[in-house]
């Protein structure tokens, strides 16, 4: 089933920038069962928006990239920040014409 989350973030969103150019260098721009991802600043920080396939390919994603990534970049002993804030959501509908999905 498509899955989606929407996550908010109180971080400078520099933080992402880093966060989605390493991500960039070490994938290429491809994770299996993305299907749509896109971040944007806030007042409070940034906000990403992802849709997958599934909740099980995001879950994947996560624990195998993700994770190693944000704790290499932040560093063990960094500071303590504030939790983000998840959302998830069933996807009812989405059409992404360029890339010939329609679900």
């Amino acid at each position: 089933m498509t899955w989606g989350l929407i996550t908010d973030v109180a971080a400078p969103a520099q933080v992402y920038d880093a966060m989605h150019a390493r991500l960039l260098d070490l994938t290429g721009g491809k994770a299996d069962g993305l299907l749509v991802h896109l971040a944007r600043a806030t007042e409070t920080g940034f906000q990403i928006v992802d849709v997958w396939e599934s909740k099980d390919r995001f879950e994947r994603y996560q624990t195998e990239l993700i994770g190693p990534l944000l704790a290499e970049l932040t560093g063990a002993d960094g500071p303590a920040s504030e939790a983000p804030v998840v959302r998830e959501f069933d996807v009812r509908g989405l059409v992404v014409p360029a890339a010939g999905i329609a679900v």
